[in-house]
């Protein structure tokens, strides 16, 4: 447009080979800054950055751009000057200090234009990513909390929690009181928590604790657990009920079908900058089944939207047990 207008405002003076290399010239120098900086700030995770923190390198950055764009575009319009004119009227020193306040202001305005736009079109696209991440991370938490309901209010377990109280009452009072306080834990932390995505992971822990001691009342001998946790960890945060998933998944799966039950056991460590932590349940994996459950499909997609795809899931045999791990980075 720019070299349109030049054409028609020029009169007889201008000319057309002289306007298409300085056409081409600039469309070449010009991606080229660019795309140097687009490299730069990709290098440099600056599309991560909150607005505030851009803003601020923006001011440092529109500027050096600015000098950039004077040095490459006075360099080339010179160089063109002494390709098209046999004898230039000016030295480069002259014509330096004639067009470089110009062209500077101009390199500014045009790089202030470029990166506003630039910059604000990936911020868009972020938060538009981030939003239908939250809102698929949100969904999948809603249905983790339907899981978790689901396995503890399925008819068959509430009966045999009511049924295994009601025995209790005749026989061990303090135990059926005991029952009904963990009963009632359980199903207050599975409606009242709210949204919230991640909990402690000492929070977890007291949730697992309390959902396994009710199944001891109900199991009796049958059922044993051990847990292993290395404390340092307890402020963690972990997605809301990532292991008691695991342990209910174990004890429904495992202890349940032995005939003469087993033990859970439970351990959280740290290796290599990741938080590992497994439970194990006697019992074999059915091949056909191994990642077939509702829950553990659950588990696994919000592993992947919460970390990125940096947190895992795995089930596996280890000897006559079944390991349920996940590996979380620590952030």
């Amino acid at each position: 447009m720019y070299w349109t207008f030049q054409c028609w405002s020029a009169a007889g003076n201008f000319r057309f080979d002289f306007a298409v290399i300085q056409f081409v010239s600039d469309v070449g120098m010009y991606i080229l800054i660019t795309h140097l900086y687009r490299n730069f700030a990709n290098k440099n995770r600056w599309q991560n950055l909150s607005l505030k923190k851009l803003i601020w390198r923006m001011l440092i950055v529109i500027p050096v751009m600015g000098i950039f764009y004077l040095l490459v575009t006075i360099s080339k319009l010179y160089l063109v000057r002494l390709l098209f004119l046999s004898h230039p009227s000016q030295s480069f020193t002259e014509f330096f200090s004639i067009n470089a306040p110009g062209i500077l202001v101009a390199g500014i305005r045009l790089m202030a234009i470029w990166l506003l736009a630039y910059h604000l079109y990936h911020y868009a696209k972020r938060e538009i990513r981030l939003s239908v991440e939250n809102a698929r991370l949100e969904l999948s938490i809603k249905q983790s909390q339907l899981d978790n309901l689901s396995a503890q209010l399925n008819p068959h377990f509430l009966f045999n929690a009511l049924n295994n109280i009601k025995s209790l009452l005749y026989t061990r009072p303090d135990a059926a009181g005991r029952a009904i306080d963990l009963l009632s834990e359980l199903l207050r932390n599975g409606l009242y928590k709210g949204s919230a995505m991640l909990i402690r992971l000492n929070e977890e822990v007291d949730l697992v604790r309390d959902y396994l001691e009710l199944e001891c009342l109900r199991m009796e001998e049958r059922l044993n657990y051990d847990l292993d946790i290395d404390i340092s960890l307890s402020g963690l945060m972990v997605p809301r009920l990532c292991i008691q998933t695991l342990v209910e998944n174990g004890v429904k799966h495992g202890i349940a079908l032995e005939k003469h039950g087993g033990k859970i056991e439970v351990m959280i460590k740290e290796y290599d900058g990741f938080v590992n932590i497994r439970v194990l349940n006697p019992g074999k994996l059915e091949q056909d089944k191994t990642v077939a459950g509702i829950g553990l499909h659950n588990l696994k997609e919000r592993l992947d939207l919460s970390y990125h795809h940096r947190a895992s899931f795995s089930l596996y045999e280890m000897g006559q047990k079944v390991c349920s791990e996940i590996k979380i980075p620590i952030r």
